[in-house]
């Protein structure tokens, strides 16, 4: 099965939330590829960045944001760790770390602990290159404003709600990345 049938199999109907999450998507992977095209001593395995990219939101339909079509019951900040569970079942265990570590510039147990979420056993950070990768790419686009495509100097300030430590992790990603 490739990346295509599993959003297919997810996503069957031709309805707003299948168009917004393959724009997104195709947004991501761009920017990966770009990044992997640019940068070819970081030996990224461009294959897997864009399957991971149009996978990576894959588990949004079972959350709760209806402005962005997301009629479901989860609360959005689940939507990787969803996506995760489902690209595992499906037998795309490597797949399914960067789904579930892509939120953010990761996320940490005491982040759910906070929330009073269901509680990860482990930090949802990406570790691995391609993670990370698609991580930083997935900041520049936002699916409540797909038309627009922030700088990294706008991004930086969009994460600096969340803790300092995130936009240093991001701005190194951009050091790197860009």
């Amino acid at each position: 099965m490739n990346y295509q049938a599993l959003i297919d199999k997810y996503y069957p109907e031709d309805d707003d939330l299948r168009r917004l999450l393959i724009r997104h998507s195709r947004q991501v992977a761009d920017r990966c590829l770009l990044i992997c095209d640019r940068h070819p001593e970081l030996h990224l395995d461009r294959q897997f960045l864009e399957e991971a990219a149009m996978l990576h939101d894959i588990g949004v339909r079972w959350c709760h944001a209806p402005s962005i079509y997301c009629h479901g019951r989860q609360p959005y900040l689940l939507h990787g760790q969803i996506g995760g569970e489902v690209l595992r079942r499906e037998g795309w265990e490597r797949h399914a770390r960067v789904a579930e570590r892509h939120t953010g510039t990761g996320l940490r147990r005491e982040e759910f602990v906070r929330q009073r979420l269901p509680v990860p056993a482990f930090d949802m950070v990406p570790e691995q290159l391609e993670e990370q990768v698609v991580c930083y790419a997935d900041k520049f686009y936002s699916k409540s404003r797909p038309d627009r495509v922030l700088t990294v100097l706008e991004t930086a300030q969009s994460l600096e709600k969340f803790g300092h430590e995130g936009v240093e992790k991001f701005l190194g990603w951009a050091k790197m990345f860009e």
